[in-house]
């Protein structure tokens, strides 16, 4: 059933989201053609391995964003280069946008795979009938009503919606009959044989180095446990545009030898981290779903989270595999963090329990999904093709009824 996938993307750099579009394009590789069609590159190679089954298609080398030269303009109050940046930044976006929909129009594959509501509302306009259209979420709505209203209207022309966690999916089937919403997690590469050192005196936290993470929330927690406990250490690995401010607050605070921001690490590198850790701790704000905690629970580690992180809901079980923490209660966290390490027992079962976790969300589990989810779509239009006698795009309406009959959000 080898088919022709092209998975859209802004970009191929660091971030959740492009994390999360190569492993796709890796898993789906290994039984079908797959493209990534990028607007632009904004690196020299991808940020995450890519394997070369998958033709990678830059539609530009020189359309980066000018987000930077933007806030460099208003900081220093210079309004020729401001007005200057704003000019560029709106030539930018209309470049890349006939760049993309010029490539939308043009697409012969059996699939298409969106990722950003962008490029949802160019698919449904201009990718051909024939093309079986998937959309993904990779955000949280954060109860925005007009966020919400503008996802699904993007979503006009598709088939078949993914959002990328159980209760962004349970959310949307509420709010939605058509395109047909479908659940299939996240996953990670492979599942490692090791386990974290239990022993270490160093918690560890992964993510961009940006304001929705809550980093500088967890230098403050981390300041206040460590006046208890001094001879802990907190890594933060990760890159982003919080990264001056993040290190002036470790200054500030004195924790300059405490307190390391690694910077971005992959594979080997990143293990070396989780390994050489013993307890993960994330402070974001919003969380869709948090692939970062199933690489932490992969390596075994106790796992702590505010529940502001919706989908650190469906990875970490309470008291089982690590703590969900309500109302950003800093104090609560630093009560847990004390509660785990004064209890070797306890960091041992909920170790334990983290590997099992990570094991849901394995290459293989997942793949198995989306075989599932290939082969029930195509047994439902081929069954009402054979019925009909009809070319399928007329009766496109009836598969996907058909299929939904068949897979529930799961």
């Amino acid at each position: 059933m080898n088919k022709k996938i092209v998975i859209l993307a802004l970009h191929l750099g660091t971030g959740g989201a492009e994390k999360v579009i190569s492993n796709l394009a890796n898993l789906l590789s290994e039984n079908n053609d797959v493209e990534i069609i990028s607007t632009y590159k904004l690196r020299n190679s991808p940020a995450f391995y890519i394997s070369n089954k998958v033709t990678i298609n830059y539609l530009t080398t020189n359309l980066e964003p000018n987000k930077q030269e933007i806030k460099n303009a208003l900081k220093n109050f210079n309004l020729i280069r401001l007005v200057f940046e704003a000019f560029k930044s709106f030539k930018i976006l209309i470049l890349r946008k006939k760049l993309m929909v010029n490539a939308i129009k043009n697409l012969d594959c059996d699939i298409v795979i969106s990722t950003r509501i962008l490029h949802n509302n160019w698919v449904s306009k201009y990718a051909k009938s024939n093309i079986i259209k998937i959309a993904q979420e990779h955000n949280h709505h954060n109860n925005n009503v007009k966020y919400i209203k503008k996802l699904i209207r993007s979503l006009k022309n598709f088939d078949y919606f993914m959002p990328v966690s159980k209760e962004l999916c349970d959310f949307y089937s509420q709010k939605i009959s058509k395109p047909k919403v479908i659940y299939i997690p996240n996953f990670i590469d492979s599942i490692s044989n090791e386990t974290c050192n239990l022993s270490s005196k160093q918690l560890i936290s992964v993510g961009r180095l940006d304001p929705v993470k809550g980093f500088d929330d967890l230098i403050d927690i981390f300041n206040l446990f460590c006046k208890s406990y001094p001879d802990w250490n907190l890594h933060i690995v990760g890159d982003g545009p919080e990264k001056q401010n993040l290190q002036s607050k470790i200054d500030m605070l004195g924790l300059t030898k405490k307190v390391t921001l690694c910077g971005t690490k992959h594979s080997k590198n990143l293990d070396i981290e989780y390994l050489n850790s013993s307890i993960y701790v994330m402070t974001s704000h919003s969380e869709s779903f948090g692939l970062v905690l199933v690489e932490a629970a992969n390596f075994g580690l106790p796992l702590l989270a505010f529940d502001s992180a919706q989908g650190a809901k469906e990875i970490i079980e309470n008291n089982k595999n690590g703590f969900l923490i309500k109302n950003r209660n800093s104090e609560e966290m630093i009560a847990k963090l004390e509660e785990l390490i004064s209890d070797p027992s306890k960091m041992q079962y909920f170790s334990k329990n983290s590997k099992n976790t990570a094991l849901k969300f394995s290459k293989e589990t997942i793949s198995k999904a989306w075989n599932k989810f290939f082969r029930r779509m195509y047994g439902a239009q081929s069954e009402l093709t054979a019925l009909s006698g009809t070319h399928y795009t007329n009766f496109r309406i009836l598969a996907r009824a058909a299929f939904s009959r068949r897979l529930t959000c799961a």
